[in-house]
């Protein structure tokens, strides 16, 4: 069996820096290894001691750069990829000014074949080796999201994205056909190779009571499913929420009352939310995702980091491309970390790329299996450039500590500063 020995620094974490002191929730080896057998790794420690332990392995020397877990985008809209860094609108008219014209073009399987492999091609190219996303109401967005996954070995999460009501014609589809679509669709994906279904309303101001209804079914009858939506992310959009749910306790509510609260929730954004929601959350052990670069860009407000992590809530980190406005988790990492600083509560250089990688991959539920440096999780690897242009470079040689070394690329890094990455034990370059 062919074995690959990954040489550098190396960081790795046994711990949520979030919940435990960070000293002690991880270990950066100054000298470390990561040993890549048959698209697993299978031992990370040491880089002497592997090379040592095996020596018929094929070696690459990253010298000082950081070998770290792939990054693990919690949150996206692969649809959205040609619209990104569109102009000034808030939540519900950059709706329907940007992103519902775009999607409606994913009938056509040739378009949404091109920007599945593009999004794929752009996430790997900045270090993001899992991506989770809403498709389109269109079969074909999905097929077309799989298969460009598939071609590339990656692990990814998506789903049809299901519309009844306020939207265009040509995004909406039926409570029946929602189901329909959906669980043949999760029929056809969920499990094969490295894909997992998330059943995918929006939100719920886009699907009648009865459409939810029928998406709470269906995962009621595939609870190993995934289930991805959108809360409380603006406080119009709450409002409206409010308006078409007159007798729900609170926007979450809207989910709870259909089915669709659980451990195996995905919800974006979670911006403003009430201590029922939060206390509710909490007591399933359901995953909130923070969409910072998004939050911003569209300015929906600050996230809560840290008092959602005391209640011991699930969270993951994502782009939220593309009302999130670059496809970078360094980027995503740096805007979380202004976010804190809003809010009183400087994340740590650990924090955020815990949140990147480890926190990210517990909300999907794949803890072990990605966003992980260490042995079983499937080799999806990358190498960051500590010193990849001359502004962080600078920075970083007056470093006094790996993390004194690694923030200047979390708050000025970009694609540049990936300097290899692996997918399930194989270089993509």
């Amino acid at each position: 069996m062919t074995k690959h020995l990954l040489l550098g620094q190396t960081l790795q974490f046994h711990a949520n820096p979030l919940h435990d002191d960070w000293q002690n929730a991880c270990t950066v080896d100054s000298a470390g290894g990561v040993l890549i057998e048959a698209g697993r790794i299978t031992a990370a420690g040491s880089g002497a001691d592997l090379r040592t332990a095996h020596p018929d392995a094929t070696v690459t020397d990253y010298g000082q750069n950081l070998i770290t877990a792939g990054f693990v985008d919690a949150h996206m809209h692969y649809p959205q990829t040609a619209m990104i860094a569109s102009w000034g609108k808030q939540l519900i008219d950059w709706l329907n000014t940007y992103t519902f014209p775009e999607e409606s073009r994913f009938g056509d399987k040739a378009y949404a074949d091109m920007i599945a492999g593009r999004t794929m091609d752009l996430a790997l190219a900045h270090g993001t080796t899992t991506l989770t996303s809403f498709c389109t109401i269109h079969p074909t967005s999905v097929d077309a999201y799989f298969e460009a996954a598939a071609t590339r070995n990656m692990a990814v999460v998506g789903g049809k994205t299901c519309m009844d009501r306020n939207a265009p014609d040509t995004l909406r589809d039926t409570a029946q056909s929602a189901y329909d679509d959906s669980k043949a669709l999760l029929e056809k994906w969920h499990g094969r190779g490295r894909a997992t279904y998330a059943i995918t309303p929006r939100f719920s101001p886009t699907s009648t009571p009865d459409q939810l209804n029928a998406l709470g079914s269906l995962w009621s009858e595939h609870p190993d499913c995934l289930m991805q939506t959108h809360l409380s992310e603006q406080h119009d959009e709450i409002a409206w929420v409010k308006s078409l749910f007159p007798t729900a306790r609170d926007y979450l509510d809207t989910y709870e009352s259909h089915g669709l609260l659980g451990a195996r929730g995905l919800y974006g954004h979670a911006i403003h939310l009430e201590p029922r929601e939060i206390d509710r959350l909490a007591d399933v052990g359901a995953a909130l995702v923070h969409c910072p670069t998004s939050n911003t860009f569209i300015g929906s407000g600050l996230f809560d980091t840290f008092g959602l992590a005391a209640r011991h809530i699930r969270t993951g980190l994502a782009t939220d491309t593309g009302g999130g406005s670059s496809f970078s988790m360094l980027r995503t990492m740096a805007a979380a970390y202004e976010i804190g600083q809003l809010r009183g509560t400087a994340l740590h250089p650990s924090q955020l790329m815990w949140l990147a990688t480890e926190g990210s991959a517990q909300a999907l539920h794949m803890s072990g299996q990605i966003g992980h440096l260490g042995a079983g999780a499937m080799a999806d690897i990358i190498v960051l450039d500590l010193a990849s242009t001359p502004a962080i470079a600078q920075r970083n040689a007056r470093a006094t500590d790996i993390w004194d070394a690694l923030f200047p690329t979390i708050m000025m890094g970009d694609d540049r500063a990936i300097a290899d990455v692996w997918v399930a034990g194989k270089p993509t370059a």
